[in-house]
Formats: C-alpha cells, sequence, structure tokens
C-alpha cells in the first residue's frame, strides 16, 4: 500500500489482532492498512457517541489555541469555513459570539457542498486531519478554498519516535486513520500549494 498522502512506500510498522498500521519511508506519515477501515455507517456512528457540548468550557479551552489566533489574526470583516465541523462546531460559536462570520461543512452533519465553491480568508480543521482517506486530495482541496493570504489552522495529535505508539491512546479511535509527522506536514507545505507552515504543540498552521 503507498502512502495515501505522498504516494510514496511504506514499511511494517505496528500489527494488533484487529488493526495494522504502516509507515511511510518518504513522508513518514503512519498509515491505517485500508482492509481495516470501517464503513460510513459505522463511522458516523462513532461520530454521534462524541461528547461535542458546545457549551462545555473544557471543550472551548481544548480549542481556544485556534479560536484565540484566529482573533489576532484576522477581523469580523474576514470570512471563514469550518470544515468538518462534527455535531459540536464550538470554535464557530465562540467566533460568532465575537462578530465573525463562518460557514459549516460536514460530509455527514453539514453536507452542503455548496459552500466548498466560495473562498475563505481562514479555514478551521480541528480534530479532522487525522480523518482523511485521501489526504493529499483533502489538503489541495483546502488551499483551493484559501484567498491569497489566508490561514488553514489545524489540530491534531502529531506522532514522533517519543511515543509509544503501543500505548498511545490516539490510535484507539478507529476512525484515525493517518498520523502525521513534522515531516509529514512539511510535504504538505512544500507540495500542496502552502506558502508557510508553523507548527504548535496545539495547533498547526498553513499559510497560502
Amino acid at each position: 500500500m503507498n502512502c495515501i498522502l505522498c504516494k510514496g512506500a511504506t514499511k511494517k510498522f505496528w500489527k494488533s489482532k484487529n488493526r495494522e498500521f504502516v509507515e511511510c519511508t518518504n513522508c513518514g506519515g503512519i498509515q491505517l492498512l485500508s482492509q481495516f477501515y470501517i464503513s460510513k455507517k459505522a463511522e458516523e456512528a462513532r461520530y454521534l457517541t462524541h461528547n461535542n457540548d458546545v457549551d462545555d468550557p473544557k471543550y472551548q479551552d481544548f480549542v481556544k489555541p485556534i479560536t484565540s489566533r484566529i482573533l489576532k489574526d484576522f477581523s469580523t470583516e474576514h470570512s471563514g469555513l469550518d470544515y468538518g465541523c462534527g455535531t459540536g462546531p464550538v470554535i464557530s460559536i465562540q467566533l460568532e459570539k465575537e462578530g465573525y462570520k463562518t460557514v459549516l461543512y460536514d460530509p455527514y452533519f453539514h453536507p452542503q457542498t455548496s459552500v466548498l465553491t466560495n473562498k475563505y480568508n481562514f479555514i478551521i480543521c480541528c480534530e479532522v486531519m487525522e480523518h482523511f482517506y485521501k489526504p493529499q486530495q483533502e489538503f489541495r482541496t483546502l488551499a483551493s478554498l484559501l484567498k491569497p493570504g489566508g490561514k488553514l489552522y489545524c489540530k491534531t495529535s502529531l506522532y514522533s519516535e517519543k511515543i509509544d505508539f503501543d500505548n498511545w491512546y490516539y490510535k484507539n479511535d478507529v476512525t484515525h486513520v493517518f498520523f502525521y509527522t513534522e515531516k509529514s506536514l512539511i510535504w504538505i507545505k512544500d507540495n500542496l500549494d502552502f506558502s508557510a507552515l508553523e507548527i504548535h504543540p496545539n495547533r498547526i498552521i498553513f499559510s497560502k
């Protein structure tokens, strides 16, 4: 199986009774073998179990690294897209309280593809990119939806060699199919029409 991000060759990485991951020798990404993907119905059911209460202060604090940076980088005159917002678009709601305009897109819960025909100053992609079955295609789309000078704000848990994969909680979510490394993010920036990249412990920012 070639890497679903960069199309590079992969090698064996980790295996259990129910799942198997391989590692890309080019971009360093860790991906689930496709035969272990769950069905769309099962995936949607899993998302419905997420406790995404937009009024939960802990949830608001969890996404604050993205919310606060958008408030710093853009004004209420700018437009935004919450891509993969799920059932609880907490970032969009927090921004709307400050007078910002954002639109929602989610293939299951807000499937209005018409919003993908416009361009935006900022795009939110919070705890979404690890679910991408076609990450190269998804990031190309996201880059194309940004206006010049726009920014894509992502949040995910990156993999590094310091992590004990056996005991890494993040791999246990059956809807997580791709884990990025810093090398993976650099590949995205260099190859998928972004001009700059910031990697922080609690947020990732691609610039157009």
